[in-house]
């Protein structure tokens, strides 16, 4: 039986996946790395260490796996989206710490191009809010603040990526410089309908030609590992933006199918099909993945934080000792005792887009305790998600009427408890949650014939669990109207030098 390895690089671990073609996952491994944060609102992560603990994993996985280069199809890589590395091209080392997708720093260099006009024209080209979250203004933050980058950077001697680039470049020993459609389509730099790298928005960024990869197919072989001797030769046949990766392994081919992973952050997609449409509730129009037969699209919503705030519990905090404890403290109360956690840490995504709100706990008394935070937090996630796929219902123009969800938090029956009452729709949970490392090995496997076509794909997903809605509409509508008065006291707090 043919295997596949996924590579999954994460915000927070590097993750490594062995799946066979009944798509059952033969064995797996994970290490966590370093979060480093030099500044309020800065997140940078070494992109060496991540290379290290990637492959590390990888070879880990295979191992547990009994496994060997001659049984392996080939290699999915799956990635955290938007962080920038930016590389040297004859040493290979990276010339700054990688700029994290949820850093903060470019706020004022995106007001200031806000003012200037030119986000219709961002938009209209790539299907993105001008936001730090997304490439571009770090690409260029790097540039001008590491000496003698740009000039460097002109002569060609720098290399951009992404974490998908990044790894391929490292995996291939420096032959490849690549980067998938998925996550070209998160740079501000990449005009999606077209599928090409865009020469005027290039201009608007200050980002130089010379540093971009060259976007390939998501799926499709674009070289073979060469530095991590347990996959020797195997080819490397996907690249694929995280939540991308996620969709796909969900099987949400059909357009008007949606999911939402609950990682560090939320992410919603709702497949549209070849159809690229355009957002009116502020939400982001994206490639969900490019295959032979041509682009096809999703509309996205993206929370900042969402699982995040499970661990600012247990490490900002020290309420948990370990993220599991936070279902069995948030259990232990009834309700929040109105109390509402806004967890605004790095701004707050769709439908705000605001990147002044910060973190906001309102309604505290003297009987407020652990547990009632506990199962605010649980809440705000859920809240966040509510607010996403309204705006996707507007969107679209119809109901979502079951909402497939995974990544970590999605194991919490508390969570998609309350997110089925909040969002008064049916919630359906997968046997297997790591659906984006399952997308990334079914795009690798398509792409060498592993599996023909992604019908053969979609019987393999097995429902665990379906939550549907125990509370009335009306208790819903409530709740959600005093959430919203609660965001509305975390907006625009930040001040301009913060």
């Amino acid at each position: 039986m043919p295997l596949v390895v996924a590579l999954d690089q994460g915000t927070t671990s590097s993750r490594a996946l062995v799946v066979d073609e009944e798509g059952t996952v033969r064995a797996s491994a994970q290490r966590e790395f370093a979060q480093h944060f030099p500044r309020p609102g800065w997140v940078e992560h070494d992109a060496e260490k991540i290379w290290s603990s990637q492959s590390r994993v990888m070879a880990e996985a295979i191992a547990a796996a009994g496994a060997g280069p001659s049984a392996l199809a080939a290699i999915g890589i799956t990635n955290q989206r938007e962080t920038v590395v930016v590389w040297e091209r004859a040493t290979g080392h990276p010339i700054h710490r990688a700029i994290v997708w949820q850093d903060r720093r470019t706020t004022e260099a995106c007001s200031r191009l806000r003012a200037e006009g030119v986000e219709d024209l961002v938009t209209a080209r790539t299907g993105l809010l001008i936001d730090p979250y997304f490439s571009a203004t770090k690409i260029a933050w790097i540039l001008d603040a590491v000496d003698g980058a740009r000039e460097r950077a002109e002569r060609g001697e720098l290399a951009f990526g992404t974490i998908d680039s990044w790894l391929a470049w490292c995996l291939t020993g420096g032959a490849i410089h690549a980067i998938d459609a998925t996550n070209a389509s998160r740079t501000m730099l990449y005009d999606i309908r077209r599928g090409v790298w865009d020469d005027e928005l290039l201009r608007v960024f200050h980002v130089p030609r010379a540093v971009l990869p060259d976007v390939r197919n998501t799926a499709g072989v674009i070289g073979s590992c060469q530095t991590v001797e347990a996959a020797r030769g195997v080819p490397i046949a996907a690249l694929v933006g995280d939540q991308q990766g996620a969709l796909f392994g969900q099987a949400c081919f059909a357009p008007g199918e949606a999911k939402c992973t609950y990682g560090t952050g939320c992410f919603m997609l709702l497949a549209t099909g070849t159809e690229c449409p355009a957002s009116h509730n502020r939400l982001l129009t994206t490639v969900a993945w490019r295959l032979a037969d041509g682009m096809w699209y999703a509309l996205e919503g993206s929370v900042f934080v969402g699982g995040a705030v499970v661990q600012w519990m247990r490490d900002g905090l020290g309420i948990i000792q370990a993220a599991e404890e936070v279902n069995t403290l948030a259990a232990s109360v009834p309700d929040t005792g109105d109390v509402l956690l806004v967890p605004a840490f790095a701004g707050l995504g769709a439908p705000y887009w605001d990147p002044r709100a910060r973190g906001l706990l309102i309604g505290i008394t003297r009987g407020t305790t652990a547990a009632h935070l506990a199962r605010a937090a649980l809440e705000s996630i859920a809240f966040q998600v509510v607010d996403l796929a309204g705006a996707m219902e507007r969107d679209a123009g119809h109901q979502i009427d079951v909402l497939r969800v995974d990544g970590g938090a999605a194991a919490s029956d508390l969570l998609l408890q309350i997110q089925a009452d909040l969002l008064q729709r049916c919630v359906e949970r997968p046997r297997t949650l790591e659906t984006t490392s399952l997308g990334a090995a079914y795009l690798a496997g398509l792409a060498v014939g592993v599996w023909r076509r992604p019908a053969e794909i979609a019987v393999l997903r097995v429902v665990d669990r379906r939550f549907e809605p125990s509370i009335s509409a009306a208790e819903s509508a409530s709740r959600r109207e005093r959430w919203h008065e609660a965001v509305e006291r975390a907006r625009g707090w930040a001040r301009e030098d913060d």
